[in-house]
């Protein structure tokens, strides 16, 4: 054994030598060893006895073993396939082979360059060749497969000295039950010495096994109905992250890796289920089962918002139904509300106004109070015209005050009213009040918490005895009126400081209404598209949103809310030249942190650690003129390079652009972009 050691190279003599020392319980681990490195040590000394001045040669099965393993995994192997060459195709040119393992670390598929085979088999990087923690030492499969996690073992990190050239990045493979039943393992023969390169293939590996894991799920449960879930609209049909196949009555049976995810965070019940306490999908979303079951049919895009009851979350959910599915087959737990196309409107999929309109689909009709809350520009005013529009006084007067900005001195006149005489300045014949203006209908209190003090006892009487008294009246007046108010304000902070009277609270507050901020809404784009069409109807103008415009419009956090957003679409339509609006038209406010990637490397590619010798921090181009800080924008870099590529030729930029000149003039001024030839001469 001594004279093998002598004649090993000295990286693993050195590498056998510290094993050995470890196996003796001396503590000789790296400072910089990993706690999952250290634990498949422990394991291959004590648990497996293996022996690290053995070094282990390749083990790879028989034709006729492999063809056992690989039909026992044969339907997984078809559902990864697709998964497996998108990943090779993406690793080959960098010197990356491939091996899908199955649960016992048997590699069951393969993918390497032709001309590293016979190197690649050396290594064990080949069909058939066993990773199993047990046999090979500490390997990224085999150590992936133990811990059930993503792993990648570099260099000196496997156990086994014949290993120690190579490094591995595997991620597992779960089923829906979520056992581990494979491993996905991308491995190179040569790779820099730092570990942290591989920390993109880490996140890469990762990626496709999660997509083979759906892919999978999808195909064993192909004849269930399945839910579909994710954060961002946009992905659900695409790539959504989880996946929950239920039954009819909605208890689910089986989800994916994310799905189990918000399952822990519900019930801690995963694995195992029995049939008694099977989770019913409306466990998970706030919503009822006819609201999930009828996505396919009840939106455009066949997909539906809900809020997540663990954190109040929002996810975005579709159904798949299996081929064949009969539509009369769905259960009606509730029937659909009627169409009330007044409060309908307001609203897309945005599960908190559904949760709201729902409550004012019952309120419209009962003459209770109603007080709505809300930031500044969420719509309280809107909301409450429509309950008003929809309900039993829509043929009678709405009468808003705004009771911020009447003059102090005014309120009680304006609200209350006066007769002929009854103070200096006043109207010769006097002036009916707007709570009598509003008798029959509906009177709205906008900013009720900026009330005086002492108008709101005045205005308990009238909602406490239906009457109201016009200055210099001697007898009060019947009044029939509903009351809805609105602030934007905490109104139990104000009754804690005095400034508002708790009696009145109560009084007004029948029912209270809560509007989202906007930057909270999952139905902003349906808003976007609403109000832009609205806009359009107006001004009688016929004006595309572009891409890039409502992609800014979602973006941004919105302060001001809906009517910020109703004034940035508004301004786009006065500023626009052309028949379309752009990211350029919108108000600066909108265009920040906003920036164009065209003609920059791709997101992957600049991570890449495959990739070789491309500069990681590109020169900025100068900026065209010594008062341009074109540098620290993208638009202005964007713009920028297109015409110093042009030779400064607008018209030319505006066509590649799709906008017009004065659009890219504008642009230049913006950004203090100014041609060379119209710069000032040097003092």
């Amino acid at each position: 054994m001594i004279r093998q050691l002598e004649t090993m190279q000295p990286d693993k003599r050195q590498h056998i030598q510290t094993l050995m020392q470890l196996g003796e319980g001396r503590d000789v681990f790296p400072e910089t060893q990993r706690d999952v490195i250290r634990r498949s040590w422990q394991r291959c000394l004590e648990e497996y006895q293996l022996d690290p001045s053995r070094p282990r040669p390749v083990r790879v099965l028989t034709q006729q073993a492999l063809r056992d393993h690989q039909e026992s995994a044969d339907e997984l192997l078809h559902v990864a396939r697709a998964g497996v060459e998108r990943l090779y195709s993406q690793i080959a040119q960098h010197g990356y082979a491939l091996i899908l393992t199955d649960q016992r670390g048997i590699a069951v598929d393969f993918r390497g360059q032709r001309d590293q085979l016979s190197e690649l088999r050396r290594a064990g990087l080949y069909l058939g060749s066993d990773w199993n923690e047990r046999y090979a030492g500490t390997s990224a499969a085999g150590t992936c497969l133990h811990d059930g996690a993503a792993v990648t073992c570099h260099q000196r990190e496997h156990f086994d000295a014949t290993h120690i050239d190579l490094t591995c990045t595997a991620a597992p493979i779960t089923d829906p039950q979520g056992r581990v039943i494979a491993a996905l393992d991308i491995s190179a023969l040569k790779s820099p010495r730092p570990q942290e390169s591989q920390t993109f293939a880490l996140s890469l590996v990762t990626l496709h096994a999660r997509m083979i894991e759906d892919a999978y799920f999808l195909h064993r449960y192909r004849d269930c109905l399945i839910l579909r879930f994710d954060t961002a609209r946009e992905f659900v049909h695409l790539n959504g992250r989880g996946l929950f196949a239920i039954q009819e009555d909605g208890k689910v049976i089986a989800a994916n890796h994310e799905g189990r995810r918000l399952i822990d965070a519900h019930l801690e019940r995963w694995p195992p289920w029995t049939v008694s306490t099977l989770p019913a999908v409306t466990q998970l979303f706030d919503g009822e089962l006819n609201e999930l079951l009828s996505i396919p049919h009840a939106s455009r895009d066949q997909i539906r918002a809900f809020r997540l009851r663990a954190d109040d979350a929002i996810v975005f959910v579709t159904l798949i139904e299996p081929r064949g599915y009969p539509v009369q087959a769905l259960p009606t737990v509730s029937q659909q509300d009627d169409p009330v196309p007044e409060l309908d409107q307001l609203a897309g999929d945005d599960p908190s106004m559904h949760r709201l309109l729902k409550l004012a689909r019952r309120m419209r009709h009962e003459n209770v109070s109603i007080l709505i809350r809300g930031e500044t520009g969420t719509g309280k005013e809107v909301l409450a015209r429509a309950l008003h529009d929809s309900g039993p006084r829509a043929k009678s007067p709405f009468v808003a005050v705004n009771c911020a900005a009447i003059p102090e001195s005014l309120i009680e006149s304006e609200l209350f009213g006066y007769l002929p005489g009854a103070f200096t300045g006043g109207r010769p014949k006097g002036m009916r009040g707007l709570i009598q203006q509003a008798d029959g209908g509906t009177l709205f209190l906008d900013e009720i918490g900026d009330m005086p003090l002492s108008l709101q006892s005045r205005l308990l009487r009238v909602l406490a005895e239906r009457e109201v008294s016009p200055l210099g009246a001697e007898t009060p007046i019947k009044v029939d009126i509903r009351v809805i108010t609105a602030t934007h304000r905490d109104v139990t902070e104000l009754i804690a400081s005095g400034q508002f009277r708790e009696d009145l609270y109560y009084r007004l507050n029948g029912a209270e209404l809560l509007l989202p901020a906007l930057r909270e809404r999952a139905d902003r784009h349906y808003l976007i598209r609403k109000l832009h069409a609205e806009l359009q109807a107006e001004r009688e103008q016929s004006l595309h949103l572009r891409a890039d415009a409502i992609s800014a419009l979602l973006s941004h956090h919105w302060p001001g809310n809906i009517r910020q957003l109703r004034n940035a679409i508004a301004f786009a339509m006065a500023t626009a030249e052309g028949d379309e609006i752009t990211l350029h038209d919108l108000p600066e406010v909108c265009q920040t942190h906003t920036g164009s990637t065209r003609g920059a490397a791709s997101p992957l590619a600049a991570a890449s650690p495959f990739a070789s010798g491309a500069s990681s921090n590109p020169a900025s181009p100068a900026p065209a003129s010594a008062g341009a800080d074109a540098g620290t924008d993208a638009d202005a870099n964007e713009l920028l390079e297109l015409l110093r590529h042009t030779d400064w030729n607008v018209s030319q930029v505006a066509r590649q652009l799709g906008v017009s000149r004065p659009t890219i003039y504008r642009r230049m001024r913006r950004h203090g972009l100014v041609a060379p030839n119209h710069q000032p001469l040097a003092s």
